[in-house]
Order: C-alpha cells, then structure tokens, then sequence
C-alpha cells in the first residue's frame, strides 16, 4: 500500500506518542489515517487483533465508507507518525485513484476472510455442528445487500446470524 503515500499532500501530519489512541471504537471521526513510520495496533474490545508497521497503511476507512462509527480501536505501539485526511469523504470522491486503491485493499481483506472461512468450514466438515455457522457468516457476507451492512460487535450480535 505505500503507493497510498502519493496521495498524502493538503492533510496533517501527526505524531503519536507510544499507547496514545488514534481512534476509539464505537467513536466517529470521518477521518481517514495513512501510517507514514512506527507501530500501531488494532483492537476489538480489548483484544489485539492487528499489529500494522507498513507505511502507507489506511486506517479508518471502514468508518467513512460505511457512515458509521470506528469499528475498532487503534493505539500506537511505539512513536508513531501518521498522516490524517479531516474530510475523507472529500478526498476520496476527488481522487478516485485513491478510492480504487483503498476498494483493492479492502477487496483483499474480504478475500483472505472468504478463504480463511471456507477452509475452517473445509477442515471441520462432519465434526459436529460448533462450527455450523461458519457457512451462514460466508452465504451472508456474499449476499448481504450494501444498505443493510452493520458491523457487530462481542456486545452486540448480529440477529442475520
């Protein structure tokens, strides 16, 4: 994603200090982030699911695209400079090389979710059913109609499920 570092021009660069949070989960911001150096992690409650070190990695995006609040948390592992775009749904409507490269990084996510579910599905076949809903989270996933999308939380099932 560095090619991401191109479009960091007419934004803020900020420096963030070890544990200091660059978003709150379930808090709004419309601010897309592009990290530039240093270490940033990504929980969901308070489980790590993420550690992100690469420059020109998006973060928020989720949120803006959706219309939603931050589906998760991001705290800064070390000193941490970031670039941030306040009106991210601006920029991305005015350079849609941009928008096409974070729709890529984003289709690359889905892929490796698809996968990684399917072959959870795949290895635990006739293992009983604890695992039955992996199928219903992949038929929903591909068939789940964009005005419906919401993301769930530990605290908050989703009733499609």
């Amino acid at each position: 994603m560095r090619a991401v570092l191109d479009y960091c021009t007419g934004g803020t660069e900020r420096q963030l200090k070890a544990g200091t949070h660059l978003v709150t989960e379930g808090g709004p911001s419309g601010h897309l982030y592009v990290l530039l150096e240093g270490r940033l992690e990504v929980l969901k409650g308070d489980m790590v699911v993420a550690t992100i070190a690469e420059p020109g990695a998006v973060l928020g995006e989720m949120s803006v695209l959706l219309g939603l609040p931050h589906t998760a948390t991001v705290r800064a592992c070390s000193d941490t400079r970031v670039y941030e775009f306040e009106d991210a749904a601006a920029i991305l409507r005015r350079e849609p090389d941009l928008a096409l490269l974070i729709a890529r990084m984003l289709a690359q996510r889905l892929n490796a979710a698809n996968t990684y579910l399917a072959d959870l599905k795949r290895q635990y076949a006739g293992h009983g059913t604890h695992l039955a809903m992996v199928g219903e989270v992949l038929q929903s996933m591909i068939n789940l109609p964009p005005t419906e999308v919401s993301p769930g939380s530990d605290r908050q099932s989703d009733p499609r499920i």
